[in-house]
């Protein structure tokens, strides 16, 4: 059996906040994978090494953690008042698809960067520069104000964010209106909570929370999620990384709510669904301030922190915070009665220090009620972004024949 050369594809690897993955411009893919489908989706899986039975991704760019198994597509937008699109593809580890159905709020800070470094917005004088992003995944716009030195960006610097090891340039996010406009499930009113209530009981099985009710917050802000108090589940709220994806049975455990409320929030129409949407809905479990040791040994006292947060993605409890629940989480603790305003002392509040697995993190959310409905302006946080390697990535030829 004859085998053809591999194709080159111009890439850039970057890190954006605590994810890394794969830049490409729209105009440099193969021409069947600038449109979306099975060539698209084909092409990210060889990039990054998906599907791989032995959840490595050693023949390929990812770094076996849903962190590290994405790519991005950015081009020029032709929509009024934005720079660039940004499309994002979540890749599955050891499963065969690539999930469309959110944003990566990490790497939209290394969208703002690429756009520069990809030669579609000029980078100006020295200072802050403002790209403003459509993010097609969801239909939001993000803003990043990225800084710039000598024509280009600005990479390194001394900002440093809990989960990354070394510093860099801070790179300022405002996400607009990042609440969900679509219409609230089950009757419900407001977009921002799909059921139109701050809190819901979701009737659950027996064997997964005793009593057979857990009660959450079900929010499309940034990314859906679900947020649950921790000691509902058994949880102390300061668990690290090994705690949990060290058991299948709590994983399992997880995976299975996480089903549950994706069904009562009308993402998905039977809980089978919940398998091929693994990127979204989050599932997050939040208590009230604690002090812990981080996964870097840093200690992290109580009095540092508003409240604590741990976060699910892709099926295994996130090594730091994704960018996108990191919203849902400011937006939550901005509208007094949610589980994550309770956790945090409740009241109105317009910013929100959490505390997450790598240390802890600021977003700020500025939340309004009109007639009756609460929704979320603007979150605002800071990340920062690197460029890690950039030429070409190689894959067979038959990938995109």
């Amino acid at each position: 059996m004859s085998h053809g050369p591999q194709v080159r594809i111009p890439a850039t690897y970057m890190r954006g906040g605590t994810s890394k993955g794969v830049f490409f411009r729209l105009e440099d893919l193969p021409e069947p994978c600038r449109i979306p489908g099975p060539a698209r989706d084909r092409l990210f899986q060889r990039v990054i090494g998906s599907p791989d039975p032995y959840a490595k991704q050693i023949d390929g760019m990812g770094g076996a953690t849903s962190s590290t198994s994405k790519c991005v597509i950015i081009s020029p937008s032709d929509r009024p008042g934005h720079d660039v699109d940004y499309l994002y593809g979540q890749v599955s580890i050891d499963t065969d698809f690539v999930d469309w159905s959110g944003n990566c709020g990490n790497l939209s800070t290394a969208a703002g960067a690429f756009a520069i470094h990809a030669g579609y917005v000029d980078a100006g004088q020295d200072g802050v520069r403002e790209v403003r992003i459509w993010q097609a995944n969801i239909g939001k716009t993000i803003i990043a104000h990225v800084p710039v030195s000598g024509g280009a960006v600005q990479e390194t610097g001394d900002f440093e964010l809990d989960g990354v090891t070394f510093p860099a340039a801070e790179i300022v996010l405002e996400f607009l209106d990042p609440a969900d406009e679509g219409e609230a499930s089950d009757g419900g009113g407001g977009a921002m909570f799909p059921t139109g209530n701050l809190v819901d009981e979701l009737d659950v099985p027996e064997a997964l929370v005793a009593g057979g009710k857990l009660t959450v917050t079900l929010i499309n802000a940034g990314i859906p999620t679900i947020f649950v108090n921790a000691a509902d589940l058994g949880f102390a709220g300061t668990e690290l990384q090994d705690a949990i994806n060290g058991d299948p049975a709590i994983l399992a455990r997880f995976e299975a709510l996480r089903a549950i409320g994706a069904l009562r929030m009308g993402l998905i129409e039977t809980l089978e669904g919940a398998a091929k949407r693994q990127h979204t809905p989050k599932i997050a479990f939040v208590s009230p301030p604690k002090g812990y040791v981080s996964s870097s040994g840093k200690t992290i006292a109580a009095g540092e922190v508003d409240l604590l947060v741990r976060a699910l993605s892709m099926g295994k409890l996130h090594h730091a915070m994704m960018g996108t629940a990191a919203v849902a989480i400011g937006a939550a603790a901005a509208v007094p009665g949610t589980l994550v305003n309770l956790a945090a002392g409740g009241g109105g509040r317009k910013a929100v220090r959490f505390g997450h697995p790598s240390g802890t993190l600021r977003v700020g959310a500025e939340a309004v009620q009109r007639d009756g409905e609460w929704t979320v302006t603007r979150a605002i946080m800071s990340r920062s972004a690197r460029r890690l390697m950039e030429g070409w990535v190689y894959v067979p030829g038959e990938t995109i024949a």
